[in-house]
């Protein structure tokens, strides 16, 4: 298991990135309490997601939005519901939180 970060540096509507190797970026975001985690690629173009350092969501922090053509995608699935990867979906990536901290499984 790779550690990612503590639980506590992770704040309802906040997404985090992090480089795993030289050739994958996942984040995280964390939302109803829940943290969800995808690999940091957009199905449409396969650019990296974030508008700026840790910035995934969009302006209301309801969806998760891809900089580079403003697709939408759903928090809770990773489900493209808008821009031109609709019904395409971001890759979940599993995690495992261990006293209180986040780890990327294997």
């Amino acid at each position: 298991m790779k550690y990612l970060c503590k639980v506590s540096e992770l704040e309802n509507n906040q997404s985090k990135g992090f480089e795993v190797d030289e050739n994958t970026s996942i984040f995280l975001v964390k939302k109803w309490d829940r943290i969800l985690s995808y690999k940091n690629h957009c199905p449409h173009l396969g650019v990296n997601l974030e508008w700026q350092k840790d910035q995934f969501l969009d302006s209301t922090d309801t969806m998760i939005q891809c900089a580079m053509h403003g697709a939408l995608f759903s928090i809770d699935s990773g489900l493209c519901v808008s821009g031109p990867c609709r019904g395409q979906s971001l890759e979940p990536v599993e995690i495992t939180i261990k006293d209180e901290s986040i780890y990327l499984k294997n």
